[in-house]
């Protein structure tokens, strides 16, 4: 695979996650939803931290919010710098198409929640009782303080599960309840790849 073709696919992977957001953040109140199907919605929330919204804070509780976030987006940024640096190398030194294939959604999907986190605040102003302006003259936020637009969601089954469930037995339970956008769907392809094609991805060269 060249540079160019993984350049392309990579752009194309952001503005279909771009627009996705910024459609739904343009047209969307915090909080709302729409029902495409039964068992998927158009639902907005805004995340402000990792993975199912744990903040940095939550795990050390010494840190301020805003301090962890700053922290968090810091971090970020140098780990797609590392990423991205691994595609250049892979691609150059023609290494496993899979791998490159992998590591090019990981690297798109984690770039489009980096640019929410780091213009979004700047880019809106609030979603909270109100449909966000693009452009605003005033931000919600400063930059390196934004908060990542989730919106696909799917309520695959919702309903109270039985009593003979140990510690959950009577709870009310949804499946799938995780809030998501694009970019985490590449992530999850960028890894699901290197998990289950581990060995394509990394294949053993013989010794001569």
């Amino acid at each position: 695979m060249s540079l160019k073709k993984a350049t392309i696919f990579i752009v194309l992977i952001l503005l279909i996650d771009q627009v996705s957001k910024i459609y739904v953040k343009t047209h969307f109140v915090l909080g709302e939803d729409v029902a495409v199907f039964d068992w998927f919605k158009i639902y907005f929330i805004e995340n402000s931290g990792m993975a199912w919204g744990t903040k940095l804070s939550d795990l050390f509780p010494f840190i301020s919010d805003r301090t962890a976030k700053v922290s968090l987006t810091v971090f970020r940024i140098f780990a797609i710098i590392g990423i991205g640096y691994w595609l250049y190398n892979s691609i150059k030194k023609q290494q496993s198409k899979m791998l490159n294939v992998a590591l090019i959604f990981v690297f798109a999907g984690a770039l489009g929640n980096i640019l929410d986190s780091v213009f979004y605040g700047v880019l809106f102003d609030d979603s909270i009782g109100q449909v966000a302006t693009f452009m605003p003259e005033q931000g919600y936020d400063s930059m390196l303080h934004g908060k990542v637009v989730d919106m696909l969601y799917f309520p695959i089954w919702q309903g109270y599960l039985p009593e003979w469930i140990p510690s959950v037995g009577g709870k009310y339970f949804t499946f799938f309840e995780p809030v998501f956008n694009i970019a985490d769907v590449a992530i999850s392809i960028g890894f699901g790849i290197l998990i289950f094609f581990n060995k394509k991805a990394f294949p053993k060269t013989e010794d001569a």
